[in-house]
């Protein structure tokens, strides 16, 4: 018997029983069904995170905090009144010390350090328009980490940390809040920002609009240039306390081409930093941590879909078990004509992928037309203020790898039933009533 007529001839025997075959199609649905949104989940999540690390990244920075200690053998530190101070609220940044100027110092005289600039948290209370009204003015939350690299932009240019002028990136949804146009119409532009200093008066600050940016999960409120950082932060500094700062930004320079960070860069100054009781990340490295519990959940979810498939292989089983036993006398029939046990084998194999395959496919066509459906109503309803974010993304390859390990896993379950057809004597199999 030929290939192709062992092919047509699998195809054909896959559904002699169609009740159980359908039953058995069914059950490898819903694995195919779930592995094929969990799969998509993943890819469209890690997709968004992957484009915002390169859009707000710069790749050349390190956020650097004291390093948490784990070693509590030696039991606590001896208090050192020139040492550095505990924060008084919790650091979802690292230790619970603050950095002091000795370890800003510390950082400027390592090799591959460019600058460093402590990140200082400032309270705006409101923006407005210049000379608007007091029904112009609305809240403002701005971003501490602004300095650590880009605004996701939908107009205008990036802020110059080194200006002496106070710059602001606005979040795209103060445009039509504040009474501009458009975008393009918002840049070049100068707000006013009020604030309460450490005695509790009111001050404002003007600043130049240089950007508007995408609402973004990643990067949230508006940027800020150290020159208006500071200028507020030094009104909010309490009078006689010490310098100290929960992060700073370690600007480095590279020894790549054309002065571009490379990754044994970043590895040498945070050899550095672990020397000195510091610890340095860099935005790939948090964001990281974001991808591995989003990687969790997904593995988690994806299990489910893995015991669907278990159930489903025992399935493939029984409906192979019990094609064989109805079939053993022609079986004895092919193999009396000559028909060898490989292709006998091949034979019921090829049913089991038959079966696989038509699970698999189905479900995962299910899948993309269900969870297209899902994504576009979720980008058009409660995540539409993250553009570029596709919930549910279709990868062609990781579709097709689905569909692949199902076959896999059916043919796997298919190897007990046709090893079991491939052995039969023929001539024990012609005289079975």
């Amino acid at each position: 018997m030929r290939t192709a007529d062992v092919i047509t001839n699998a195809t054909r025997n896959a559904f002699r029983s169609k009740l159980r075959t359908t039953l058995t199609v069914l059950s490898l649905f819903v694995g195919a069904f779930t592995l094929t949104l969990t799969t998509a989940l993943g890819a469209g999540v890690n997709d968004y995170v992957t484009k915002q690390v390169a859009t707000i990244s710069t790749g050349d920075v390190l956020l650097v905090t004291p390093a948490a200690s784990t070693d509590t053998s030696a039991g606590p530190d001896a208090y050192d009144p020139g040492g550095r101070q505990q924060s008084a609220q919790a650091n979802p940044f690292g230790a619970g010390t603050l950095l002091n100027d000795d370890d800003l110092d510390a950082m400027r005289d390592m090799e591959g350090v460019d600058r460093v600039e402590p990140i200082r948290q400032i309270a705006v209370d409101w923006v407005a328009p210049v000379d608007g009204s007091d029904d112009d003015r609305y809240q403002l939350d701005v971003n501490p980490t602004s300095s650590i690299g880009r605004s996701d932009l939908v107009a205008g240019d990036q802020l110059d940390q080194g200006s002496s002028r106070a710059e602001i990136v606005l979040p795209q949804d103060y445009v039509d809040a504040l009474g501009y146009d458009d975008a393009e119409s918002a840049v070049g532009t100068t707000v006013e920002l009020g604030y309460t200093d450490a005695a509790q008066a009111e001050r404002t600050v003007e600043a130049d609009v240089v950007g508007i940016a995408r609402t973004s999960l990643l990067a949230t409120g508006a940027g800020v240039n150290q020159a208006l950082t500071d200028a507020v932060a030094d009104d909010q500094a309490v009078p006689g306390q010490p310098d100290a700062y929960v992060i700073a930004v370690a600007s480095l320079s590279g020894t790549g081409e054309d002065g571009a960070v490379a990754a044994s860069d970043v590895d040498g100054v945070k050899a550095q930093l672990a020397e000195a009781d510091l610890a340095g990340q860099t935005v790939e490295d948090q964001l990281g941590v974001i991808q591995t519990v989003i990687n969790g959940i997904i593995g988690v979810l994806s299990a489910f879909s893995v015991i669907a498939l278990v159930a489903a292989s025992f399935g493939i089983v029984n409906t192979l078990l019990m094609s064989v036993q109805e079939r053993t006398r022609e079986i004895g029939l092919m193999k009396a004509m000559g028909m060898s046990d490989g292709r006998v084998f091949s034979l019921f194999s090829l049913e089991a992928v038959v079966i696989g395959f038509l699970g698999s496919a189905i479900g995962a066509v299910a899948a993309i037309g269900l969870g297209t459906a899902i994504s576009s109503a979720l980008s058009a309803g409660p995540l539409a203020d993250l553009p570029g974010l596709t919930i549910l993304l279709f990868d062609p390859v990781n579709v097709v790898g689905v569909i692949l390990v199902i076959m896999l896993v059916a043919f796997l379950s298919g190897v007990l039933p046709a090893r079991r057809a491939a052995r039969q004597d023929p001539i024990d199999s012609l005289r079975y009533e």
